[in-house]
């Protein structure tokens, strides 16, 4: 296994406008992969848009939604692919052929799907099915994940995603900026977004307080020391539809550390190279080797039913404008 470059990035979406979406996931790939990278990482919904799904019928999200593999964005994202000699990392509804919807996250490269993932625990829409399986795919070598935002708050499917082999795990999300039980977190006023130009520290005091980034640092660091993998943070910026997202799309080794970080207060993209030698030599890998699952194996897998609840959408929003989503951590 040798060396791989991966990027991740971050953009301002459009509300249902895949081809504007698509046109910044065009560009930003091409920057990544004149940059060296292998692959490029985009947020959750990157290509459809995604809070705005809250308020669409069912009609409306099968209109919005594609099939998967021979939906128009996938076709669209081949020949991104192709032309930049990159595997591009994206996210859309995705509807089957009795019109069942799906969160879905997607791998391409030059010759068409590489991997899929439906979200296990959706909840912008009502009439979004949950996936029902973990994937583990290959790139050049590498074994990879995928779990999509708030798959990632259940402690469980990152080990069980770790435990079938992903050396790196791919972390699409629109998170963070959003009222939830835990102190300090809430809305980002709108007019922040709009004037970060000419004031750019009232937003970044937000977007790196306890409504963004240092609530992030109490998890995700986490989530890539104890499991001994790479964790590839995507995350939207700006608005989404009435709220406002914080992006730091990061890239964390398998020691916790953060490796590469998009910083920017706009579309960024942010590298990392990912050497095979830190997953052994990490503390995550040695404590897998030590578990002891006759301890805890009919502990964890007992009879339970799932609740889920997302605080922030039971919640109003603060000003008739625009900030997102995210979940309850």
């Amino acid at each position: 296994m040798k060396n791989i470059t991966i990027a991740t990035a971050q953009f301002e979406m459009a509300n249902g406008d895949k081809e504007y979406n698509l046109s910044i996931i065009r560009d930003l790939s091409a920057k990544a992969a004149a940059a060296g990278a292998d692959a490029i990482a985009f947020h959750e919904c990157s290509i459809s848009g995604y809070t705005f799904a809250r308020r669409l019928s069912i009609q409306e999200m099968i209109d919005l939604a594609e099939m998967i593999p021979d939906g128009p964005s996938i076709r669209a994202l081949t020949a991104i692919a192709r032309e930049n000699k990159i595997v591009v990392l994206a996210g859309l509804f995705e509807k089957d052929e009795t019109d069942s919807i799906y969160k879905a996250y997607v791998a391409v490269g030059a010759d068409g799907v590489i991997a899929k993932f439906r979200k296990l625990h959706p909840f912008i829409n009502p009439y979004i099915n949950p996936g029902n399986e973990y994937v583990v795919f290959e790139l050049q070598g590498w074994k990879c994940g995928i779990l999509i935002c708030y798959d990632n708050n259940i402690i469980e499917n990152v080990r069980a995603t770790a435990l079938l082999g992903a050396d790196i795990i791919f972390m699409p999300h629109v998170t963070m900026c959003t009222p939830s039980t835990r102190p300090g977190a809430g809305f980002v006023d709108p007019k922040l977004w709009v004037e970060r130009e000419t004031n750019p520290t009232p937003l970044r005091i937000e977007f790196d307080g306890l409504k963004g980034r240092a609530w992030l640092m109490k998890w995700l660091p986490a989530r890539a020391y104890d499991n001994g993998i790479y964790a590839i943070f995507s995350n939207a910026i700006g608005m989404d539809d009435d709220q406002l997202k914080n992006g730091c799309s990061m890239i964390v080794d398998p020691f916790g550390d953060i490796i590469a970080e998009c910083r920017h207060l706009g579309n960024d993209i942010a590298l990392a190279v990912l050497t095979p030698e830190k997953l052994r030599l990490s503390g995550g890998y040695r404590y897998r080797q030590a578990r002891r699952p006759e301890l805890y194996k009919d502990i964890i897998g007992q009879p339970h039913v799932a609740e889920q609840k997302v605080v922030w959408l039971d919640s109003p929003n603060p000003q008739p404008a625009q900030p997102d989503l995210t979940t309850v951590q």
